[in-house]
């Protein structure tokens, strides 16, 4: 007997085609997860809700939100959406599948893992190279414009930024092939990593505190605070690569 989760799936790739599901679907997704996860902190930021949690005193202007998701918005359609659009066919070649059925939860659990810690590793010395004196001056400063970030500044970055340090996220799916359930779920959880480490909120409740290898907003806010080439701190996910 199908699981709601194959019902629902199968009904996805019914009435859309791979292609449909690969690229618009995937953007549709990451737009959700994103906005719907990253606006709260705008919110809490404003509202002062929470704001003993909060990692530094210091706020956001309404005009520099507004700017962080007006860029957002143009670099989302005009880079993100196209480079899913033109990475298809790469995916396919390596063997990326979306029929039922739905791969065991022992092999996306596997394959989230290492994603994660390759990611990671990958991320860390493209962060170390945008860090040196040209890089930092001509691409990567646009990201440490918000020296105190929130949520959505995650991915508020310069273009050519987006290109390179998304390498980090899609290599692992792109050398193992997955299945789209599992890309999806990949890209929704790294999503929502990214988002929590600019929140500017360090909660008792973090992941940090219960995974002491997981650096969280604590960990990354510090190095949004420190406006320099050497400000360490440069994993994305663990803190084990800047001991």
């Amino acid at each position: 007997m199908a699981t709601l989760l194959e019902r629902g799936w199968l009904y996805l790739i019914t009435n859309f085609t791979d292609f449909q599901l690969a690229s618009i679907g995937s953007f549709l997704l990451h737009e959700s997860i994103f906005f719907l996860s990253g606006l709260p902190f705008i919110i809490l930021e404003t509202t002062g809700l929470l704001s003993k949690y909060k990692i530094q005193s210091k706020t956001n202007t309404v005009a520099a939100q507004e700017k962080c998701i007006t860029r957002l918005l143009l670099y989302h359609f005009c880079v993100n959406l196209p480079v899913m659009v033109v990475s298809y066919p790469v995916f396919r070649f390596m063997g990326m599948r979306s029929m039922l059925p739905l791969p065991s939860w022992k092999v996306v659990v596997s394959q989230l893992v290492c994603y994660f810690i390759l990611e990671d590793f990958v991320f860390y010395w493209g962060h170390r190279i945008l860090h040196t004196k040209w890089l930092y001056k001509h691409v990567h400063s646009v990201h440490h414009e918000y020296a105190t970030p929130f949520g959505l500044t995650s991915e508020y970055a310069h273009p050519a930024e987006i290109l390179f340090l998304g390498f980090a996220t899609i290599i692992g799916p792109a050398i193992t092939g997955p299945h789209l359930f599992t890309l999806w779920l990949w890209m929704s959880l790294r999503v929502l990593e990214t988002v929590e480490a600019h929140c500017g909120y360090d909660f008792p409740w973090s992941i940090s505190k219960l995974f002491p290898l997981y650096g969280g907003a604590d960990f990354h806010d510090y190095h949004h605070r420190l406006l320099y080439t050497k400000s360490g701190n440069y994993s994305s996910t663990f803190t084990y690569m800047d001991w």
